[in-house]
């Protein structure tokens, strides 16, 4: 089969490598009808993000075709029309009986392999789904491909990241900013609006991500023609934005995310970041009363509210959505997603 693989920094190459077989009885093979090129990727793509093995398979959002199945596997069957959430989960365990199933004890992050311990990714034709019966999702029938591509990670992720936002002491006056309008971005701008929010504001400098966020609802503030701070601070009578969602990933977000919050507001934070160190001291979140949320979505748990937005059909989410390519464009799809080449939004692979 036909797959995406990682080789070097700012390097991946399509190759032939075998299709997976089933290990475990509790796996199954899912044949891919369309997988996703996730910001996420590009951590990995730039080596900000380290100790990849050079041949393992990219990516970690698909839906697609049960076409194996492990002889545990009871609640599944060949042929129905499944997603994934981007890491699997057992259901079973200390953080999945919380909710918090992106960290079960039993569970694995597609595309990422290093030392030789891991799971391969979903840019290629099939994919083996460990620990299937409580990961994979069968598709609503309302949703089509692309939607369902888009729950099982950045839909969700931006759902939860207003959920986070919004979760504490929350009035549907309250100010929400979100910086940045890329995939995840938009989703939580669409997240915010449908849970109630009036006064929504997005941040970028990307005017075809900007001409989306305003046609969700949000308001829109260009950095490069206006400074962010000043207009917000403009708007609130000089006390910073209520809600604060942050989905950057990078130290000058989250900086401006704090400088934009009023005293006793809320930071939360999906972007995935690298840094070892915060743009903001202990004393100065002690300081402004600081709300801080962060951390990875945990999308099976997500669902049961992520679906019912999907299924509103209140946005088009497919808007994003702005190249559909072939596995063998894998090279091509990430020098255009890195470099935002032909205002490329989110990156599609049709199988």
């Amino acid at each position: 089969m036909q797959a995406i693989t990682y080789q070097d920094p700012f390097k991946v190459i399509v190759k032939t490598v075998d299709i997976p077989k089933l290990i475990e009885p509790t796996d199954v093979i899912v044949k891919i009808i369309a997988s996703g090129l996730c910001g996420s990727d590009l951590h990995i793509y730039r080596e900000n993000e380290r100790g990849l093995d050079k041949g393992t398979i990219m990516g970690h959002e698909f839906v697609g075709i049960i076409h194996e199945i492990g002889d545990a596997v009871t609640t599944l069957s060949i042929g129905d029309r499944v997603f994934s959430p981007f890491t699997t989960s057992c259901d079973n365990c200390f953080y999945c009986k919380r909710g918090i199933t992106c960290r079960c004890e039993k569970g694995n992050l597609y595309g990422w392999i290093s030392k030789g311990k891991g799971i391969q990714g979903a840019q290629a034709e099939y994919i083996r789904v460990p620990l299937a019966s409580t990961t994979l999702v069968k598709v609503p029938q309302d949703i089509n491909d692309n939607v369902a591509l888009l729950l099982g990670d950045v839909l969700s992720t931006g759902y939860f990241c207003a959920q986070n936002g919004l979760g504490h002491e929350f009035s549907d006056n309250d100010v929400v900013v979100v910086i940045g309008c890329g995939p995840v971005g938009l989703m939580a701008i669409a997240a915010t609006i449908f849970l109630g929010a009036k006064s929504v504001y997005a941040i970028d400098c990307v005017e075809e991500r900007l001409k989306i966020a305003q046609e969700f609802g949000a308001n829109i503030i260009n950095f490069v023609e206006c400074d962010p701070l000043n207009k917000i601070k403009e708007l609130t009578d000089g006390r910073g934005a209520d809600v604060v969602l942050e989905v950057v990933g990078n130290p000058s977000a989250l900086e401006l995310a704090f400088n934009i919050l009023r005293t006793s507001g809320v930071i939360s934070s999906v972007g995935v970041h690298n840094s070892t160190t915060f743009p903001f001291s202990p004393a100065s979140g002690y300081d402004k009363n600081l709300t801080y949320k962060s951390g990875r979505c945990p999308v099976k748990h997500i669902l049961t509210k992520s679906i019912p937005l999907a299924l509103s059909k209140k946005f088009d989410f497919e808007k994003i959505i702005t190249h559909t390519l072939k596995l063998s464009d894998g090279e091509k799809a990430y020098n255009i997603f890195d470099k935002k080449l032909d205002g490329c939004i989110k990156v599609v692979f049709k199988i």
